[in-house]
């Protein structure tokens, strides 16, 4: 018997772009939250950064299941 191939979702490249896309989504929601709520510039850059590496982190554990 033939094994199923698996989707593409698992692959190297496809993890790397989904962690781009969503540390871009990330970086945006928190950055402009931060800045709707009058932070700073550095806050700002520090929001976004955090924001980015949050839905990276909850994306990425959702996929493993």
């Amino acid at each position: 018997m033939k094994k199923k191939k698996k989707s593409g979702a698992g692959c190297t490249f496809c993890r790397f772009m989904r962690a781009l896309a969503f540390s871009g989504l990330g970086a945006a929601v928190f950055g402009l939250g931060a800045k709707w709520l009058g932070a700073d510039q550095q806050t700002t850059i520090i929001s976004a950064m955090m924001g980015s590496i949050v839905l990276v982190s909850w994306v990425s554990r959702k996929h493993r299941k």
